[in-house]
């Protein structure tokens, strides 16, 4: 069955026409409180927050944290839980021009500390799992009182592209970067998604990701706001948790990861008929996923390509039910994508190069997008080089705008002196009955350098990986076919449900071989 979005074609901006440039987050809530004040604006676990309370607890965070010394510029990170007081403190940073980090709950002790020796902040709001022990923690007891009792704090003149916040990379493959963006980039996807989707004060978005993910950040209470509609932060990512809040919140946007979608494929029996559109982002969505939720639940996922420094999504699959097999939906109008060799020429559309990302030059969007500002090191920020920014992902975009990605540049197997991209590999073996989740990776070999191992999470004990390799002989080439095969019980994740590709060689069985 195909959704229905609600969109109204004539919402969408023509060519020609004037665009209004997002100004100031202070400034955010302006028109819904001018215009809805009682409405709400963000719901959450502990409550519903109109546009009129979320603006007094805004301007209640701002001045708590002046209260603790912060001043334009100092950086504020927050180790809470998805939930009110988290949005609010955000807001509030934004408004005195402090520079904003969030830093997982989910972490490990030693990488919370790796986080917060990086962005060194002035104040580090813990919540219950936080495990840093420093003396610019702030529990949420103590918060709560400066909040009762907080003072406003004087009126600081944003400058929209100037240093706001830091969204960490999500270091599935080394080390987290620190990425810096503006008031303006942090405002621009919300903008630009809601003038191409044609969504008002009727849309309920709901995200399971943690908010401490700039990503999330700007896809929920930045996007929502700028929609006078409201952001429902969720506080459960198992597949019952997930099926209830999209229920009982008459939630119309959900964004979640392939893992739970393929969650909730499985059980057709879960209502979800308040949506009009579901997102699938932070890992590759296989064209029998999205068939197997369309079967499920009368809606194709809206697969999405995204980054840390666009921020967040660079494309995204139209409203309704179209798409491409292979792709990540169609580029936004703010930017131009396009392939490069290794000599950094551009190539024609549809041929195979690393994809780099510039600034739309026409339409009504032309020179609105500009690179993240750089990556906070040693306490300044490193701008990025000249030149369109090499995102490290080989794919292609088609005359059309449609985008696919093979792979990361730096993951690529090689193979007896043949590139092998694991995602393609993955694709074909996502697809086969039974598997959940799939990861490809390298295994060393005297002889031919690299070997390739598939490590496979599926529901299916009795799965047959002679079968399965001999499905993959039948779509790849034979030098890309794995050698070594691994069951897992599951496959090692971050907050963002990508797969954790450093983790994978301690759990690869030299052995198994189909």
């Amino acid at each position: 069955m195909e959704s229905s979005t609600g969109a109204d074609p004539s919402a969408h901006p023509q060519p020609g026409s004037v665009i209004r440039a997002p100004g100031a987050i202070a400034d955010v809530l302006n028109d819904a409180l001018a215009a809805r004040p009682h409405a709400p604006a963000v719901e959450a676990v502990s409550g519903v927050w109109s546009y009129a309370e979320l603006d007094d607890r805004a301007r209640r965070a701002a001045g708590a944290l002046w209260s603790l010394g912060v001043r334009p510029g100092d950086r504020v990170a927050a180790c809470l839980p998805n939930d009110l007081d988290i949005v609010a403190a955000f807001h509030g940073a934004q408004r005195i021009g402090a520079v904003w980090a969030g830093i997982g709950e989910a972490l490990a002790e030693a990488e919370q500390a790796g986080l917060h020796q990086l962005c060194e902040p002035t104040v580090v709001l813990a919540g219950p799992r936080c495990r840093l022990n420093s003396p610019d923690c702030v529990d949420l007891d103590r918060w709560a009182e400066l909040m009762r009792r907080a003072e406003p704090a004087p009126h600081v003149e944003p400058d929209i592209h100037a240093p706001a916040a830091i969204g960490f990379t999500s270091g599935t493959s080394g080390s987290p970067k620190a990425v810096v963006h503006s008031q303006h980039n942090l405002l621009l996807p919300g903008a630009v998604l809601l003038a191409t989707r044609g969504w008002g004060p009727e849309l309920r978005k709901g995200d399971s990701f943690p908010l401490t993910i700039l990503n999330l950040m700007v896809l929920s209470t930045l996007l929502t706001a700028q929609a006078g509609g409201c952001a429902v932060i969720m506080n459960r990512r198992d597949v019952e948790g997930v099926a209830e809040w999209i229920t009982t919140r008459k939630i119309t946007v959900w964004n979640g990861a392939p893992a739970q979608l393929f969650d909730l494929a499985e059980r057709p029996q879960l209502r979800l008929d308040s949506l009009r559109e579901v997102w699938s982002g932070g890992g590759d969505t296989s064209d029998a996923l999205r068939r197997a939720f369309a079967d499920a639940h009368g809606l194709v996922p809206r697969t999405t390509y995204g980054l840390s420094e666009a921020p967040t999504v660079v494309s995204i699959d139209p409203p309704g039910a179209e798409w491409h097999p292979g792709a990540s939906g169609k580029l936004l109008p703010h930017f131009d994508v396009a392939a490069y060799d290794d000599q950094d020429r551009r190539l024609p559309p549809g041929e195979l190069g690393e994809l780099r990302l510039g600034p739309s030059t026409t339409g009504p969007w032309a020179g609105q997008w500009s690179p993240a500002l750089g990556y906070w090191e040693n306490g300044r920020v490193r701008p990025p080089g000249p030149g369109p920014f090499a995102t490290g992902d080989i794919g292609t975009v088609d005359s059309e705008g449609w985008l696919t990605v093979l792979d990361r540049k730096k993951l690529v197997i090689i193979r007896g002196g043949a590139n092998i991209y694991p995602l393609e590999v993955e694709r074909v073996i996502g697809g086969y009955p039974g598997v959940t989740r799939v990861a490809v990776c390298p295994v060393p070999d005297d002889r031919l350098g690299q070997r390739v191992a598939a490590l496979v999470e599926c529901a299916d004990p009795t799965l047959d990986f002679t079968a399965l390799a001999e499905q993959c002989r039948r779509e790849l080439a034979g030098y890309k076919v794995p050698e070594i095969w691994t069951r897992v019980a599951s496959l090692p994740t971050n907050a963002m449900g990508k797969v954790d590709r450093t983790r994978l060689a301690g759990l690869i069985d030299p052995e198994g071989r189909a």
